[in-house]
């Protein structure tokens, strides 16, 4: 099975994507993989997989690889000696803007080209953390309260409270905020990344659980029940790491009842705006309370540490995906009309 992995993007989480694909290629066993780069100017490539190693990009070095261009079904790389199409489906590994916010569904769907990832509307619902929110409300999940800040406005909520930049992941720009004299740097930071800051009580202590999941041949498959290990919250340079983690994660000792409630919100969340995708949600557990916390619709490394058999997954992604139905033009309107006119 052919299969073409998309990373990179214009983006502060362009690296971790550059990571996420390296990952991702060592874990598809079966598949004939084809990488296409997207760089920082929304230049196509394609790369060899000898070449697939983080310092070939930061030294720009793949600038060298040959270009590709978008055209209907697929990527093409065109030359002296004739074009060459790249067959296959698409799985997007683009993290952050471009990848998550809808850009790069918009094109693979403008171009009619098959890939695994979040459609248009999911991905513009689920980059954006306030829309999240209306989302998980409107679908019967818990969230906690938020208000949402623009430059120059405070928060009114009591401390402690955790500042996120509204469309960025990766923990990129989050701050913890105890007193308020550190309200002032955390605001600065959180508005490098981004117009609108998303504030948040801060629960210490609070139990987290992660849980990936797709909807393939037979219904709803879900990974394990992860309880991520970390101090207050993971930060950047903790989830770099876990981006690039080779290993399985182990399964979260928590009891049958709760598996099946997370799984049911991951459900509710999920269909059918997230079909075609592969996701993760984190959600909190509170005075035994099930609330969303945030929906990655291209978690780092697809979350394939979640998964026993993560190619199987791929596999019966790539055979279920949704395909929509496009209009055939047919010119019936103004050919009557021209017949009305006699012409």
């Amino acid at each position: 099975m052919k299969l073409t992995l998309l990373f990179g993007g214009a983006s502060f989480e362009h690296e971790i994507s550059i990571v996420s694909a390296i990952t991702v290629m060592q874990k598809l066993s079966g598949f004939t993989l084809d990488f296409v780069f997207c760089d920082q100017d929304h230049s196509f490539y394609r790369i060899e997989a000898s070449q697939m190693k983080a310092k070939f990009f930061s030294s720009g070095d793949y600038k060298k690889s040959p270009r590709l261009h978008v055209t209907r079904g697929g990527f093409e790389q065109r030359g002296l000696l004739g074009t060459k199409r790249l067959e296959g489906t698409v799985l997007s590994l683009i993290h952050g803007g471009d990848g998550e916010d809808g850009s790069i569904s918009a094109l693979l769907d403008f171009y009619d080209i098959a890939y695994i990832g979040p459609r248009k509307e999911a991905a513009m619902l689920s980059f954006d953390k306030a829309y999240t929110k209306w989302l998980a409300a409107s679908v019967g999940v818990k969230t906690l309260p938020c208000e949402v800040l623009s430059r120059g406005e405070l928060p009114g909520m009591e401390y402690p409270i955790i500042i996120k930049p509204a469309r960025l992941g990766s923990s990129i720009g989050v701050s913890v905020v105890k007193e308020a004299h550190e309200l002032s740097y955390a605001l600065d930071v959180a508005f490098e990344f981004d117009e609108r800051v998303v504030i948040e009580p801060f629960i210490a202590g609070v139990k987290e659980y992660n849980l990936a999941g797709y909807k393939g041949a037979g219904g709803m498959v879900y990974s394990i029940v992860e309880e991520p290990q970390k101090q207050e919250f993971l930060d950047f340079d903790k989830k770099y790491r876990d981006f690039s983690r080779s290993e399985r994660a182990g399964a979260a000792a928590i009891d049958e009842a709760l598996r099946k409630r997370l799984q049911r919100a991951f459900d509710a969340l999920y269909t059918p705006l997230f079909e075609g995708a592969l996701i993760r949600c984190d959600f909190f557990v509170i005075e035994g309370e099930v609330y969303l916390n945030e929906i990655n619709p291209i978690p780092g490394s697809l979350a394939h540490y979640l998964f026993e058999d993560f190619s199987a997954c791929v596999r019966d992604l790539c055979a279920h995906l949704p395909r929509p139905k496009r209009p055939r033009v047919s010119y019936q309107y103004i050919h009557s009309i021209n017949q009305a006119k006699g012409k």
